[in-house]
């Protein structure tokens, strides 16, 4: 059976607290895992919230702060350790390129793994797969950062009372939908577009044009939210967004479902998010997210 979830395994900003592991989250998007800023501890969170090294098919790094990527290491590793069957591919801007090799090669181990590096040098698509096309966009923050999209591609719901008035039945169904027509029925007489559904990842940047459009139309949204509204200031100055700027960019967009993370250490009070979250505007589903969560990508409307 599919399964299309997020797994959240760190919501910590720049200093990990005792319930908040540095960044990290999986992406399970049918039977491949997109592995998001693997921050420090990443490994052990992995073995919590029983994500294996297997699960593993891509790697996306924002931006090179360690807590988005100090993790790197460990999971490489372990990567290997494991002998994972199949490729790995890592995205992460081509500026950090000598920290990406650092971290890959930061001790000694034996490679048993076939490990792609794709840096990101410029806005656009990264891959197109027949489940998805993967994109980045840049953002603004005091390094060269990128959010990643995802976009599964729209297909076509048959209506079961417009193939019966053209008498379609059984195997036909099949055909129809592989040739496009059927003695003289498009295709489009008896359907209706399944619209792909779509997921962003936007980490550590000011509001930006890049925020909007990786956000535009997402059914989940994973997004920072480092500060209070009241500290909007400092999150210009060192590159963040508020509870309520990350909202409100997700009420504009028209997103379903909120997760807002990457929170500063400095707030004890996590509902003080979802508050600011809600007065903001933003009316769809909202997840404050916590270390070992589970969020489903919603269902189609």
């Amino acid at each position: 059976m599919s399964v299309r979830e997020l797994v959240v395994l760190g919501t910590a900003s720049q200093v990990p607290t005792r319930h908040r592991n540095h960044n990290g989250y999986l992406l399970r998007w049918d039977g491949e895992g997109i592995l998001f800023d693997p921050g420090e501890g990443t490994q052990r969170q992995m073995l919590r919230a029983g994500v294996a090294a297997h699960d593993i098919h891509r790697i996306c790094v924002t931006h090179f702060h360690g807590d988005h990527s100090l993790g790197l290491a460990g999971v490489i590793q372990r990567i290997n350790l494991d002998r994972v069957p199949h490729e790995v591919t890592a995205h992460y801007p081509r500026s950090g390129q000598r920290f990406f090799d650092r971290l890959r090669h930061a001790t000694a181990y034996r490679e048993t793994v076939t490990l792609t590096e794709a840096p990101v040098a410029a806005d656009g698509v990264l891959v197109a797969t027949p489940a998805y096309t993967l994109e980045a966009r840049r953002l603004s923050h005091p390094v060269e950062s990128y959010g990643y999209r995802l976009t599964e591609p729209d297909g076509r719901r048959m209506l079961p009372e417009r193939l019966a008035a053209h008498g379609i039945t059984g195997p036909d169904v099949g055909r129809l939908q592989r040739e496009g027509s059927l003695n003289g029925v498009p295709l489009e007489a008896v359907s209706e577009v399944r619209r792909g559904q779509r997921f962003a990842f936007v980490m550590d940047t000011r509001l930006c044009e890049g925020v909007h459009a990786l956000a535009e139309g997402c059914d989940l949204l994973v997004i920072e939210s480092t500060f209070l509204d009241q500290d909007e200031e400092l999150a210009v100055e060192f590159g963040h967004l508020t509870a309520g700027q990350a909202a409100r960019a997700a009420r504009d967009a028209g997103v379903r479902h909120l997760v807002l993370t990457h929170f500063s250490q400095r707030y004890a009070q996590p509902e003080e998010f979802e508050r600011q979250a809600r007065a903001a505007g933003f009316e769809g589903e909202l997840t404050v997210a916590r270390d070992l969560q589970r969020v489903p990508v919603p269902k189609r409307r």
